[in-house]
């Protein structure tokens, strides 16, 4: 069961921010400029009459409408993380760098995260029911800084502790798939690859069910992030743990996502409803029908048909058999 914060989230999705990014080589060399409601023309107007004063009194002139920061914030890949200098007092500090309403310190607190889940792994597990929450609140914040650190800490979490975070899993799910789902590319990319790091360590049979509520949502994004996970998901239950999950089960979610809006959600049923027609064949081959059975009703045409609606099953039988044909000519 999801939270009633956690559906809240995901129903309310955020407006496309406006801001002018300058990111070079995963830092900002440049101040970072962000603007919520303001129209363009408004912007345009603040920024000019902001270089005559300057260009007047020689010096800057604050403006409310603009917020700029003057530090550069690093981003660290995991590999290039070092050891926290003193893990005790990294542990005291944590929970408040973390709740901190200083985005430089927020951002601090948050690399030692990813240092301790690296190196410190079993000092900090105890600490992760009240460390996680206020990821899932740099997550939400509207400066970017904040929030791809607080990405980049997801995953790394995820690498560390696995299942261990199942059942504080669903916050931080449905922030990810929201911020894989925005225009803003970096931010994007860094959501995508701390999904992917979800669906390489979090178990497939835990995994799964948190992702199955986000394939019906009504945003289509969410639904190709949330497919695209359930597809890297299912290969790793193994033959025998997609039996026991149920093929029946999964080739109709597939069915259902092989007429999905967007061409991603699509490609994602696609590569599903050829490894369960993989794995459907193969137990097959382990159990043979008897002399008495017809060989036709154990077949994977006869499967589909058995299983899902006669246009459902069309559309799984035409992309399946097309899918195979297309590889037989290749090889």
């Amino acid at each position: 069961m999801m939270s009633g914060e956690a559906l809240r989230d995901l129903n309310i999705l955020p407006e496309c921010e406006r801001k002018t990014q300058n990111s070079i080589n995963g830092s900002f060399s440049k101040p970072h400029v962000e603007h919520t409601t303001e129209t363009l023309e408004e912007i345009q107007r603040k920024e000019t009459s902001c270089l005559v004063k300057t260009l007047i009194n020689g010096c800057e002139t604050p403006n409310s409408g603009v917020e700029v920061g003057n530090s550069e914030v690093e981003y660290i890949e995991s590999g290039d993380l070092n050891d926290v200098e003193d893990v005790e007092q990294s542990l005291k500090t944590l929970l408040a760098g973390l709740d901190s309403k200083d985005w430089i310190l927020v951002c601090e607190a948050l690399n030692d995260v990813r240092r301790l889940s690296i190196f410190q792994k079993e000092a900090m597990v105890n600490m992760l029911e009240r460390v996680i929450p206020l990821i899932v609140k740099s997550l939400k914040n509207p400066r970017s800084a904040v929030c791809k650190t607080a990405i980049m800490t997801s995953a790394d979490i995820f690498s560390a502790y696995g299942d261990h975070i199942v059942d504080s899993l669903d916050p931080v799910l449905v922030q990810l798939l929201l911020k894989s789902s925005q225009d803003k590319r970096f931010v994007c990319e860094a959501a995508e690859r701390s999904l992917i790091a979800m669906t390489t360590w979090v178990s497939p049979n835990l995994l799964l069910p948190k992702l199955q509520p986000y394939l019906k949502n009504r945003n289509p994004r969410i639904r190709a992030k949330a497919s695209m996970c359930f597809c890297k998901s299912v290969p790793r239950l193994g033959v025998e743990g997609i039996k026991a999950y149920g093929i029946d089960k999964l080739i109709q979610i597939a069915a259902t996502q092989l007429s999905d809006q967007l061409p991603e959600s699509r490609e994602a049923a696609r590569a599903l409803l050829l490894e369960l027609q993989t794995v459907y064949e193969k137990s097959l081959v382990s159990t043979p029908p008897t002399v008495t059975e017809d060989p036709e009703r154990g077949s994977w045409e006869h499967f589909c048909q058995s299983k899902l609606s006669p246009l459902s099953a069309q559309a799984v039988l035409r992309v399946t058999s097309i899918t195979r044909e297309g590889l037989a000519l290749g090889s």
